[in-house]
Order: structure tokens, then C-alpha cells, then sequence
């Protein structure tokens, strides 16, 4: 199945959106990175799926690079064997370059998370028979520092527009997966799968994020996730 429509739908209406101060740069690796992303998801997103992974947005260092959510290079390059180019959003920040999969720098969160799938399941295809990993939302803000600014913390009269267009597409892809379960990396993740499905009979949960900000994910993320989606119905 091809989600190649459904990804414009994201790529059109947010390219409308506008995000001011202390927002100065705005990535859509859907767009710049829209072959890996199309690859992704056309090899590993399939119907029935015990649960939907899903995420706040990308990270610089992953997603953003690579075009896979929580995309740590490593992982997307030897493990998922995504190979495709990576092209340049129109305005790059000077300290967050897009390198593509050159890029010699890995996200901690997506270096956690795939490493965790990785060694839970040997195989992609074992993992993706239960599980699938998105993004709430597409985009990645960052300040004039280089410094993340998180969809949460943009003003209202931004974040419910973007909300609102994130809201539809969740709906269409769980419409689409029928997954038993999304479950969200993070608290941010599950309030908003909360808020989207509030009408679906798709069941809500949470994992904790793989963050290095966080010390409970920098003491055994792996291992506090494998009780949690346990404790969850998702014992592995």
C-alpha cells in the first residue's frame, strides 16, 4: 500500500504554516527527505499491527537526517537498509546541517529505540509484524541558537492549526494500520493520540521516551519499556 497521498497531505497544508520568533527555522524531512520516508513506510507499514509507536516530531540529528522517525543513521542505514537521497530544506540552519545518512552524528533517542528493536527482534520484519514507528508531527523548529524548540511550546495561534492537520493524518494512517493499540513515545505523543482517536476504539497507552534529558530513560530505557508494553498486553 503507498502512503505517498497521505504524506502530501502533510507536505501541502503545512507548507502554508507560518512559525514566528524564537522559531527561525523550520524543517519537513517529508519533503527534502520524502524518498526515504516513501521507502520506509511503503516497506514496513502493514495492516494489523499489535501497536503504533509513535512520536513527538524529528529530532536534528535523526529524522531530520534520515527521513525515518527517530532515525538515528546507523540504524536506518545498516539495519533498516534505507539507501535514498536526502536532498536540503530551503532555508539550513548553519549548526544543524542536513547531512544525510553522512552524517556522523547519531540521535540518542533513535540510537535507544532501534537499538532496543534491534536486539529484541534480530530482523526488521519480525519487528514491524507487531510494531510501527511514526511521528505525531512532521516538522522540526529550531531557534537561532540551533536549539529545539518542541511543538508544545509554540503559541497557540501555531500549534492548533498544526494540531489540527497532525490530528487528520493520525486518524487516516490508524484508520488505515488498524493497529490494537498507539502508544505513545512520551507523554506529549499519548496526549495527543488521546485527543485524535477520543472517537476511535483504538486503546491509548505510553512508554517512556528514549531522551537523554531524561534520568529514568539514562538509567535502562530498554528495560523500563519491556515491562511497560508488558504491563501494557505487549509482552515480548
Amino acid at each position: 500500500m503507498s502512503f505517498r497521498p497521505l504524506t502530501n497531505v502533510l507536505v501541502r497544508e503545512l507548507r502554508s504554516h507560518r512559525f514566528g520568533e524564537p522559531v527561525t527555522h523550520v524543517y519537513n524531512p517529508l519533503d527534502y527527505a520524502g524518498k526515504a520516508f516513501d521507502r520506509y513506510m511503503d516497506t514496513y507499514a502493514r495492516r494489523g499491527v499489535d501497536a503504533v509507536l509513535l512520536g513527538m516530531n524529528p529530532g536534528p540529528w535523526g529524522m531530520a537526517q534520515t527521513g525515518v522517525p527517530f532515525g538515528a543513521v546507523e540504524h536506518v542505514r545498516d539495519w533498516l537498509k534505507i539507501d535514498a537521497p536526502i536532498g536540503k530544506p530551503k532555508l539550513e540552519h548553519p549548526k544543524r546541517p542536513i547531512l544525510g545518512l553522512k552524517c556522523p552524528r547519531n540521535e540518542v533517542s533513535g540510537m535507544r529505540l532501534w537499538g532496543w528493536a534491534r536486539e529484541t527482534y534480530s530482523t526488521p520484519k519480525r519487528f514491524f509484524k507487531r510494531f510501527f514507528v511514526y511521528n505525531y508531527c512532521p516538522l522540526l523548529f529550531m531557534e537561532d541558537s540551533g536549539r529545539n524548540r518542541t511543538p508544545d511550546k509554540l503559541p497557540a495561534r501555531e500549534r492548533e492549526p498544526l494540531f489540527d492537520v497532525c490530528d487528520r493524518v493520525l486518524r487516516t494512517l490508524v484508520d488505515r494500520l488498524e493497529p490494537r493499540m498507539v502508544i505513545g513515545v512520551g507523554t506529549f505523543a499519548e496526549a495527543r493520540a488521546a485527543h485524535a482517536l477520543a472517537e476511535s476504539d483504538t486503546s491509548i497507552g505510553r512508554i517512556l521516551h528514549p531522551s537523554p534529558a531524561s534520568p529514568l530513560a539514562n538509567r535502562d530505557w530498554a528495560g523500563t519499556v519491556t515491562k511497560q508494553l508488558a504491563a501494557l498486553g505487549m509482552a515480548l
